[in-house]
């Protein structure tokens, strides 16, 4: 199918008739030109793609190992980034850097506090040489993008946890988990939801009926309870990536039945479309029929609906992990994150346990949100 834009007049020099020539796009050319109009859309497509790139090159970005403690600096506060220095001379020179903190004891509130050193200076570079790691799973390298010039200095740009732990190191390592089983959770909801939703739309009668019932069986069951059922037979001993991919299977099992709704709304009405009836007449099958003809016919809002569907992941993952039942240490995520700040000590003596994981958690889920809102309008571009 193809679109005829308004004609481009061609200019001739000598002041003729001009020359017009008709423009024809494709669906997707119109679907990328209306999406470009969506400037929400735009932006939070730009945030999605720097949040998967961290989370592709989380070691590369952290500064400082995700398990290594410092008794020293528990609950330490975060420290904010220093442009100049004073030399020897009196003068400011540029040089970013963090100053150093250390520990008092507050005899009123009978509790340790810190305080900004101003005579330790923390310089700061880029590319500089720290822990090692595996860049991509591929070759050990222990370069990173910046951190302290000295490896044994300490740097806690959003404060520490209760062991001394870099939260922003553990935020940035945290994004890989995090997004991931959200794309990994809606690959799933799409193969299972795509296929029931497929089957129901395209036989009808009682394979219909029985797949609405099941659909709405699942819907009807509360979701958290049905969640902590589930976690709950998870083995303690499994190790981390096995219990990774088990908490996405449960994240998924709700996560399927919206989109197969869609889709047999949308199989049952082109089922009896000329060109799926030249399909059959023609000797495909019926498995041929439906990936070939049915479900192309509407991949973009396929594309759409999983977008949308990727920040309920994420949420999904967050709740389990926050409320104990999902991702677990040593395992680091944003949600492994938000249980640190389950009590009000920790919120009280460390608000960014609370505010560096959900601040990070907002952004991405309102930059996936804005991303799918503009797919969803522009996989219609025929409409106003």
């Amino acid at each position: 199918m193809t679109f005829t834009q308004n004609a481009i007049v061609n200019e001739v020099e000598d002041g003729a008739a001009a020359e017009v020539t008709p423009v024809t796009l494709g669906p997707w050319a119109l679907i990328w030109r209306k999406f470009r109009r969506h400037k929400l859309a735009m932006v939070g497509g730009i945030i999605v793609i720097l949040i998967y790139l961290v989370a592709i090159f989380a070691e590369f970005l952290a500064p400082k190992p995700i398990d290594e403690t410092s008794v020293r600096h528990t609950f330490a506060p975060p420290t904010p980034i220093g442009f100049f220095v004073k030399d020897e001379d009196g003068k400011n020179r540029f040089q970013l850097h963090v100053k150093g903190l250390k520990m008092e004891i507050d005899r009123q509130a009978m509790r340790r506090t810190f305080v900004v050193d101003e005579e330790k200076i923390v310089p700061i570079g880029f590319f500089v040489r720290g822990y090692s790691y595996h860049l991509l799973g591929l070759f050990e390298t222990n370069l990173h993008l910046f951190g302290p010039k000295n490896p044994r200095d300490k740097m806690y740009l959003w404060g520490a946890d209760r062991l001394g732990r870099d939260v922003f190191s553990r935020v940035v390592v945290g994004t890989r988990i995090s997004m991931s089983i959200g794309l990994v959770g809606v690959a799933l909801s799409l193969v299972i939801g795509v296929l029931m939703g497929g089957v129901s739309g395209y036989f009808g009668g009682w394979v219909d009926t029985a797949v609405q019932r099941f659909i709405e069986f699942l819907r009807s069951v509360p979701t958290i309870p049905l969640w902590m059922g589930l976690a709950a037979a998870i083995p303690l001993d499994w190790p981390p990536l096995r219990t990774y991919f088990v908490v996405t299977l449960i994240v998924s099992m709700i996560g399927w039945t919206t989109l197969a709704r869609e889709v047999r709304g949308k199989f049952l009405s082109l089922r009896n479309e000329d060109f799926i009836t030249a399909a059959r007449l023609d000797g495909l099958t019926h498995m041929q029929v439906i990936l070939k003809h049915m479900v192309p016919s509407f991949s973009s809002h396929i594309i759409a609906s999983l977008t949308l569907a990727v920040p309920l992941m994420i949420l999904a993952e967050t709740s389990l992990s926050f409320l104990g039942i999902g991702l677990q240490p040593p395992i680091v995520s944003w949600g492994a994150l938000l249980k640190e700040a389950q009590n009000i000590r920790s919120i009280i003596e460390a608000p960014w346990l609370l505010i560096a994981p959900g601040s990070v958690i907002v952004v991405a889920v309102l930059a996936l949100n804005f991303l799918g809102d503009g797919l969803r309008d522009a996989a219609d571009p025929y409409a106003n």
